[in-house]
């Protein structure tokens, strides 16, 4: 087994390359009032063209609104827009009705791509071809998802919660599909170009 839990080591928000032990690494907050996380030295300046909070600044971002721009809805994608920030509806006649829970599919998946992970897919899935993608809620009342992108010789799970002041976040990696529970196995999406994720809904 060669499960890496994240909390057992420094890794960098954008990268998520392991920090070596005494590497100089500098905290921002992805938007503000979120939680500081590590970026190291070469991803400082993406950072900054995010509009994340350096530890310490003034807490009125430096670009502000733009992580909500960047986060383009699968709404284009699947011939859908959205009326509001909370709901869905179809942009055709033709097609159905969404249930909630597909709703709650394309808010997750409109997270993903939102953030610096959806980069991080994409640059895997250019060496390592096409992944498979599920999103699976997990118990509880808060709503939140996971998010499991795998190719045969890595995985990576993300934890989506769409209520925290960092809605995504990286929460364990492996190298071995027979690592992950069955559960997560059930692959219920893909993932396109630049690693953008797309649950596999019907249109019609």
């Amino acid at each position: 087994m060669r499960v890496t839990k994240v909390g057992a080591m420094r890794i960098c928000a954008i990268c998520e390359r392991s920090l070596l032990m005494g590497e100089r690494a500098v905290r921002y907050a992805p938007e503000e009032g979120a939680e500081l996380v590590d970026v190291c030295a070469l991803c400082q300046e993406i950072a900054v063209e995010h509009g994340w909070l350096k530890e310490g600044t003034p807490t009125t971002p430096i670009v502000p609104g733009e992580r909500k721009r960047r986060r383009r809805g699968l709404g284009e994608l699947l011939g859908l827009r959205r009326d509001n920030g909370e709901t869905l509806t179809p942009a055709e006649p033709i097609l159905r009705r969404l249930s909630s829970e597909e709703v709650a599919l394309l808010e997750v998946a409109d997270l993903f791509n939102g953030s610096t992970y959806r980069r991080t897919v994409g640059g895997i899935a250019k060496s390592l071809g096409v992944a498979k993608a599920s999103i699976i809620p997990l118990s509880g009342d808060a709503g939140e998802m996971a998010v499991t992108v795998a190719w045969d010789l890595s995985w990576y799970q993300y934890r989506v919660s769409p209520d925290s002041a960092q809605p995504v976040r990286l929460e364990r990696r492996g190298h071995e599909l027979e690592e992950l529970e069955e559960t997560f196995k059930a692959w219920n999406a893909h993932v396109e170009e630049e690693g953008r994720l797309v649950p596999e809904i019907a249109r019609l």
